[in-house]
């Protein structure tokens, strides 16, 4: 008899909402122009390119006319930091210890190329301090980089009071926003936001498709170049049908997002309450409660080999990766678990502590049902080796209509096969 499956790699990959592939398969079927042609199908492309673009725009409070389409965040986050440092006179950038690898990179590229990097540092929540970021910046600011949200551990960070300290210092702020970007409030005006990068498929929209919103005035100089698309900034015929699809999604998350966050937050904590009390000795990494996303727990736990649990897990039909889909080629410990001071992550750089990522999701009530099944698939602290190493569990990214419970160790969203204790709601393979 086949296992049933639970799908926790949602870190890595999310499904997309049947709702917006509904919209978008009339642009896969043909009937479609490309949005530069100078014919009616090619005007009506061009109407649903730039309805899109306020769509998007509106999640955040933007300009539509500042949304330039990219294929991934990674691309927008390049646009951003080395767009920016081409056209800036000053060569000085400051970003934090736990920004996305993609932003990081860039910034390491740009120092090869003369420019001085500031990384500020974390506390041991991985949090941000306005005042460090403020102490960083000199004459020759050109940009200060700071995500909203961490991914790995789920801090929320004071993109407000940052926005505060780089407004009043004439410096251009730009936020990695994806994975906060509809599920914590994040208005561009009010933060004193000048760029901010978004991708589709954190949205439960379709792969292929992310945007970068410029503020008016801020100069960008693009990255790749060819018929000027994208008012220049970013050429190449636009993926109309993904970009679309984000479009819709951004939708979506705009009006259902404030009303799922009390249910989240609820569903988190249940999760949590059950994964301590079968793991007495795990601590939760990050801050509690409302000061981080709340569609996201982790949780570090001694005693457990990353691999032996990956496999277990499968063994009893629960499918996790560990690591970061974006830092897994590395083979590195996490940058972002080794960042905060406290004393009692320390452990988590040993090169067996890998994370299982994990983005559960299902409807409710069935996504209670796969809490408890996560609970049990886990191994109490008797069956594990007591020479194994230590394991950073992080667990559960539930969003939007559909709920999600378990995981561990990462960003969550939980499906099951049509067979499984858990019905998907996702067609298709």
């Amino acid at each position: 008899m086949a296992v049933s499956r639970v799908y926790l790699d949602y870190a890595g990959f999310s499904p997309v909402d049947p709702r917006v592939l509904a919209v978008m398969r009339p642009f896969l079927e043909g009937g479609v122009g490309n949005p530069a042609a100078p014919h009616s199908l090619g005007f009506e492309a061009r109407a649903s390119l730039d309805g899109a673009r306020a769509k998007v725009a509106r999640l955040f409070g933007g300009v539509p006319s500042g949304v330039i389409f990219t294929a991934t965040a990674t691309e927008a986050n390049n646009l951003a930091i080395r767009g920016l440092a081409a056209r800036a006179s000053g060569r000085h950038l400051i970003t934090s210890a736990v920004e996305h690898i993609s932003v990081l990179n860039a910034c390491r590229e740009l120092e090869k190329q003369g420019f001085a990097v500031t990384y500020a540092p974390v506390d041991g929540e991985g949090r941000v301090d306005p005042e460090a970021i403020a102490r960083a910046i000199r004459r020759d600011t050109a940009l200060v980089s700071v995500m909203a949200a961490s991914g790995e551990i789920g801090t929320l960070q004071p993109v407000r009071e940052i926005g505060r300290v780089t407004r009043g210092r004439g410096v251009p702020f730009h936020v990695d926003a994806v994975g906060a970007v509809g599920r914590v409030p994040l208005a561009v005006e009010e933060c004193g936001i000048d760029l901010l990068t978004l991708s589709a498929n954190d949205l439960y929209g379709p792969p292929g498709a992310a945007a970068l919103w410029v503020r008016g005035g801020v100069k960008v100089a693009p990255l790749i170049l060819g018929g000027g698309q994208e008012q220049g900034y970013r050429s190449g015929t636009e993926n109309l049908p993904a970009i679309v699809g984000m479009g819709v999604a951004a939708d979506f998350a705009r009006s259902e997002g404030p009303g799922e966050v009390a249910r989240l937050r609820a569903l988190r904590d249940r999760l949590l309450d059950g994964l301590l009390s079968r793991l007495p000795e795990s601590r939760l990494t990050g801050p509690p409660g409302t000061r981080r996303l709340p569609h996201h727990a982790s949780l570090l736990t001694p005693g457990v080999k990353a691999d032996a649990v990956l496999m277990e897990l499968d063994l009893r039909g629960v499918s996790a990766s560990s690591g970061s889909a974006c830092a897994t080629l590395t083979g590195q410990p996490s940058h972002v678990l080794r960042a905060p001071p406290s004393t009692c992550w320390k452990t988590r750089q040993h090169p067996q502590s890998r994370r299982v990522c994990a983005r559960p999701r299902v409807r409710h009530p069935p996504a209670v049902v796969c809490v408890a099944r996560l609970h049990t698939a886990l191994p109490t602290r008797a069956s594990r080796p007591a020479n194994s190493a230590r394991l950073v569990f992080s667990a559960l990214c539930f969003h939007g209509p559909w709920v999600s419970p378990v995981s561990i160790v990462f960003l969550p969203n939980l499906r099951t096969a049509p067979s499984g204790t858990c019905p998907s709601i996702f067609t298709g393979p």
